[in-house]
């Protein structure tokens, strides 16, 4: 049994490129973009879930993308005949319509014309093509979408200058889409991206090995010839007892770090990018705003004066910044606490409330609970 907080773990960190920085004129695949795993998670409110605020802290999208992440994920699912932002299931969380979130990433782009943002979603209940693109259209934002020349990888992608020139400055790839014949600036993600693993338990098992698509699976050559762009996820589990996962947040401060400590971020991209030849395109991390993992890819990047951020560590505005509150009480989970508190007041919760707040079993057992 595993059970992974809903965390913002895909941030595609990428530098705020603006017309005038030489980085616009710089290829997609010449720079490193952090993502935040899974956008949409971060713009729950803890009035929204009763346990969404028991992992890590909240960001929305637009705070995230005013501090630098470049890449947005979220998890699709068919709620009813809506499709919604959900994590596993919409029973445990849901985000909202999937077209409400593209509308705030297209008032974001509107409001930051020299700025290139990715969208990767997962399509977990198989949405078709055609399916997303009401989507896409319903939230306006199809015009603003990159179409790829072929259906596979090219040898060579655009320049972010050319990119804002052309007015395309919404990049879009699927996981998975099964034919695309309908909306082709909808990229099917693994025709044109591989991932090294994503399950990393121990710090010194980070692996630049290509896992994902299956075709290059543990062959590095295969990947970088295919020319899809190199994700490289870096974010770390603890594993408590019934092999359940939740983000490693005591570990994330070096996880996240430019050096320092074993599996920092900064080492094990350097070490993908001997591996690949280039940079990691995208990298995704958990607690962006932690080590930080921008100034890590602001290395990679050799950015050295980012303009325009909103710095996180000195930002104290409440309306923007979510911050969960203390996760324990007395030792002990937060979300169990609550929930107990709830069924010792009459509720019957689901079984996938338990299951929700199962996550933190080392806290539980070094406090006590009597119903």
């Amino acid at each position: 049994m595993q059970r992974r907080c809903f965390l913002e773990k895909q941030h595609a960190i990428t530098l705020q490129v603006s017309a005038q920085s030489p980085m616009g004129k710089s290829h997609i695949w010449g720079r490193t973009i952090v993502r935040s795993y899974e956008m949409h998670r971060q713009a729950i409110r803890p009035q929204q879930t009763t346990f969404a605020d028991t992992c890590y802290r909240y960001y929305n999208t637009t705070v995230q993308l005013d501090a630098g992440v470049r890449m947005v994920t979220a998890q699709v699912h068919l709620q009813g005949s809506e499709w919604h932002l959900c994590h596993s299931s919409c029973e445990l969380l849901d985000a909202g319509k999937l077209s409400t979130w593209l509308k705030e990433i297209k008032s974001w782009l509107d409001s930051n014309p020299n700025d290139v943002v990715t969208v990767l979603l997962v399509n977990s209940d198989n949405a078709s093509a055609s399916d997303l693109n009401s989507e896409f259209k319903t939230a306006g934002i199809v015009d603003y979408a990159y179409t790829p020349s072929t259906s596979a990888a090219p040898s060579t992608w655009p320049t972010l200058q050319t990119l804002i020139n052309n007015g395309t400055r919404l990049m879009v790839f699927v996981a998975s889409l099964d034919s695309n014949t309908d909306a082709p600036y909808l990229m099917d993600e693994f025709s044109f991206l591989f991932e090294n693993p994503y399950d990393v338990t121990s710090p010194s098992n980070f692996s630049c090995n290509p896992d994902r698509p299956a075709s290059v699976k543990n062959d590095l050559s295969a990947a970088i010839s295919s020319n899809r762009l190199p994700l490289m996820n870096h974010f770390l589990y603890a594993t408590t007892i019934l092999n359940i996962e939740y983000p490693n947040s005591t570990y994330v401060t070096t996880t996240n770090a430019p050096s320092g400590g074993v599996g920092n971020l900064g080492d094990t991209a350097t070490k993908c990018q001997s591996a690949y030849g280039r940079q990691p395109a995208f990298i995704l991390v958990d607690f962006f705003d932690k080590g930080p993992a921008i100034d890590t890819v602001d290395k990679l990047n050799n950015v050295t004066s980012p303009v325009g951020r909103t710095n996180l560590t000195t930002s104290s505005s409440s309306s923007t910044t979510q911050t969960s509150s203390a996760s324990t009480y007395s030792n002990v989970f937060k979300g169990l606490v609550e929930l107990v508190q709830q069924a010792k007041s009459g509720s019957n919760p689901s079984m996938g409330d338990w299951v929700w707040v199962g996550g933190d079993w080392g806290s539980l057992l070094g406090g006590g609970i009597t119903m």
